[in-house]
């Protein structure tokens, strides 16, 4: 795990506690190209009243509409939470090049990494668990509160 990695997890989780404040699931993400955050997300679910408005795909939209373009191939995805199934096929199509992420998602998250059965573009690299406490601790902390 390399410093940048955790200042941009840093960002990420800055976007996870806005969604938090709304009384959303506190998942944040953000996209980089070329050492500069293009583009930034955290779900939005009840406020859209949207199943899809995950941060990742709102992050997403966010750098396709900055960029004008459908692909990603030099880009990196930093997400608090492992993304789900709906978020990997997302970012799939997107041929994003790189995925950090902070805490596993051991309910909702994809949790199909095979080499048979890998849900990413052959070419995205994976990280995992950067500042994996802070991103874990903000999710107990969400669900505990209304438990």
């Amino acid at each position: 795990m390399n410093t940048s990695d955790e200042q941009y997890m840093q960002q990420a989780l800055r976007e996870a506690h806005r969604a938090y404040e709304n009384g959303e699931i506190p998942v944040g993400a953000i996209i980089v190209m070329n050492n500069r955050i293009i583009a930034k997300g955290h779900n939005q679910v009840e406020l859209l009243k949207d199943p899809t408005a995950h941060a990742e795909i709102i992050a997403l939209t966010a750098a396709f509409n900055f960029l004008g373009a459908k692909y990603l191939p030099d880009a990196t995805l930093y997400v608090t939470v492992e993304p789900c199934l709906m978020c990997a096929g997302a970012l799939y199509w997107s041929k994003i090049s790189r995925i950090v992420w902070g805490a596993e998602d051991e309910k909702n998250g994809h949790q199909r990494i095979t080499k048979e059965n890998w849900p990413f573009h052959p070419k995205t690299t994976i990280t995992k668990g950067v500042l994996k406490e802070e991103c874990a601790e903000l999710m107990k902390k969400f669900f505990r509160e209304r438990r």
